[in-house]
């Protein structure tokens, strides 16, 4: 016989929720680690309410997953020395093994890594609003009762946010050239062709290192160009082509078999936008990478 009792039921329908939870405190925060947390804190203060006062449980469950979300967004605004697993979402490595085909990209998560860095260069209240609204189609009012303010206000934040996605989202070129521009990329890096690196760099291309002292951030194509021969080739003796939350990417292997490094490309209108790479040894072990072509 089923249990039926009040809070198993409950239970049921926080289960029932999980997966969308997480998928909206992903969005948020950009880590599948603290997305889980902020799940777990959800159900620890639904444990705690009375369910006879809920009577849009879905809506008040976004609602506490947005407040938690959003707490964590402002306590890393107060913290500039943030850790790397704070500043740019999880990557999954999964092997292309295939010709190249046009539709890779399309057929990656919807929100992908592009996005994700994207919105880190949001405010806190903006990117709630956003995200909440744009990809998951909260109503104002509720997000405005998270923010504290009036739909109007919310509503203009939410565009704001809106716009400077929208600005940063230029189309992305299809599966076969993106891997063109970074083969060519990598060429130029391995002959130290600066000039080489120049052309298919984005003049505001943003290099992210995660290493085991923290985050490094590389902005411009001169700065990027000048020390991509030595972040992309030093100690890897193998390489193979990957996509990386989608994107066309690589990951080395250094010559006693231990990984070396994951790299991630965003290439926007035929040039490399932004380029994220793992070489914190801690990390890479905790990624799930295909074995040395």
């Amino acid at each position: 016989m089923s249990d039926t009792s009040p809070t198993n039921l409950v239970a049921e329908a926080f289960e029932a929720q999980r997966d969308r939870l997480r998928a909206v405190a992903y969005r948020m925060l950009g880590s599948h680690a603290d997305a889980e947390d902020v799940v777990q804190e959800a159900w620890l203060r639904l444990s705690r309410q009375d369910p006879a006062t809920i009577h849009n449980f879905a809506g008040w469950l976004t609602t506490v997953v947005g407040r938690i979300s959003l707490d964590v967004l402002r306590s890393r605004q107060a913290r500039p020395e943030a850790s790397y697993d704070d500043r740019l979402p999880d990557l999954v490595v999964t092997v292309d093994d295939s010709p190249a085909p046009e539709d890779d990209v399309a057929l990656a998560d919807s929100v992908g890594l592009a996005l994700l860095v994207v919105l880190e260069s949001l405010g806190p209240s903006e990117r709630l609003a956003f995200v909440l609204h744009d990809l998951f189609a909260v109503p104002f009012n509720e997000i405005g009762q998270i923010l504290g303010k009036s739909t109007d206000a919310t509503k203009m934040l939410a565009s704001r946010a809106r716009r400077k996605v929208q600005a940063t989202e230029r189309p992305t070129v299809a599966g076969r050239e993106q891997r063109e521009v970074v083969q060519a990329f990598l060429a130029a890096a391995h002959r130290g062709d600066f000039e080489g690196l120049l052309r298919v760099l984005d003049p505001e291309v943003r290099l992210t290192v995660d290493t085991p002292d923290g985050v490094v951030v590389v902005l411009g194509a001169t700065e990027v160009a000048a020390g991509a021969q030595r972040r992309l080739a030093a100690g890897a003796v193998r390489g193979r082509a990957v996509l990386v939350n989608g994107l066309p990417g690589i990951v080395s292997w250094r010559e006693d078999g231990a990984p070396l490094s994951v790299v991630a490309f965003t290439v926007v209108e035929g040039r490399i936008a932004g380029i994220a790479v793992v070489i914190d040894p801690a990390r890479l072990a905790s990624m799930d990478l295909p074995d040395p072509g």
